[in-house]
């Protein structure tokens, strides 16, 4: 018998969730209305950042989007960005780093929040399938797991077993006007059959907070193809059909246990 993956109430907020993403940005423009409803809600939440030096310009950025959304201070793992070479001068890019160092990080920041859900990337990398991206989904699937063992990282902390993993995604059906948009500056699209998704949210009630968090990354409102610079340029409700509705794919990890008396029943982890 598979359990059921935990859903992604809107009506009341979680214990504690975690965001890991490849970039600053990522947070906001893939789960910024989900972070905001639960701080809303009471819930503790935080993100771990995996590219960027803590000294630049976009992780000052980062620092004022997550204060938007009330997910606290950054959280910047440092490394090199795949597709920028001075975004960690003499840090390896993240999509080279050692699998095991990777997870190792991943797993000391889920033991320190004890998030009750993980939010991160899914295994397309998002729309346009950023190695960073895909990248981030492997290990953080790795460290969800890994976190839960007491054998594996024992200088990490103490352990603890997330519930659920939740890989934010864009099914067939939802692309909607974000595909003409990115396909017109030569960006590809990776989207999911609708039955992988799992959870389908309107954040439109935390709308004007997930805009003002993308627009903290100022940086990345100019220029040709990044996203926030895309969506600035949309009038106001073109804007919010795109961002209103984010989408997921529920992993459940709760551990395996065994039925009374040993009868041999299990639940088994998604």
């Amino acid at each position: 018998m598979t359990a059921p993956t935990p859903a992604l109430s809107l009506s009341s907020g979680l214990p504690s969730v975690l965001g890991v993403f490849a970039h600053p940005d990522d947070e906001s423009l893939l789960a910024g209305g989900v972070l905001a409803q639960q701080a809303a809600a009471g819930a503790r939440t935080a993100v771990v950042t995996a590219t960027w030096d803590p000294d630049s310009l976009r992780a000052s950025e980062l620092t004022e989007a997550l204060a938007v959304l009330g997910a606290g201070a950054p959280r910047m793992l440092g490394y090199g960005d795949a597709r920028n070479e001075t975004s960690a001068p003499g840090r390896p890019r993240w999509c080279d780093v050692d699998l095991d160092e990777a997870v190792a990080q991943v797993v000391f920041h889920i033991r320190q929040l004890r998030p009750a859900v993980v939010i991160t990337h899914d295994a397309l990398g998002q729309l346009t399938g950023h190695p960073d991206h895909r990248r981030t989904h492997q290990v953080v699937l790795l460290a969800v797991e890994a976190a839960g063992l007491a054998q594996l990282w024992p200088e990490a902390g103490a352990p603890w077993q997330t519930g659920a993993l939740y890989a934010a995604t864009h099914p067939h059906s939802g692309i909607g006007e974000l595909g003409p948009l990115l396909r017109g500056v030569g960006k590809r699209l990776l989207s999911v059959p609708d039955e992988y998704v799992t959870a389908t949210v309107d954040v439109t009630p935390w709308l004007d907070q997930k805009w003002a968090a993308i627009r903290s990354h100022g940086s990345q409102l100019t220029g040709e193809r990044p996203l926030p610079a895309l969506l600035s340029r949309l009038d106001e409700q073109s804007r919010s059909r795109i961002l209103a509705v984010e989408y997921f794919t529920g992993h459940n990890f709760t551990p395996v246990s065994v039925g009374p008396e040993g009868s041999g029943e299990k639940r088994e982890a998604r």
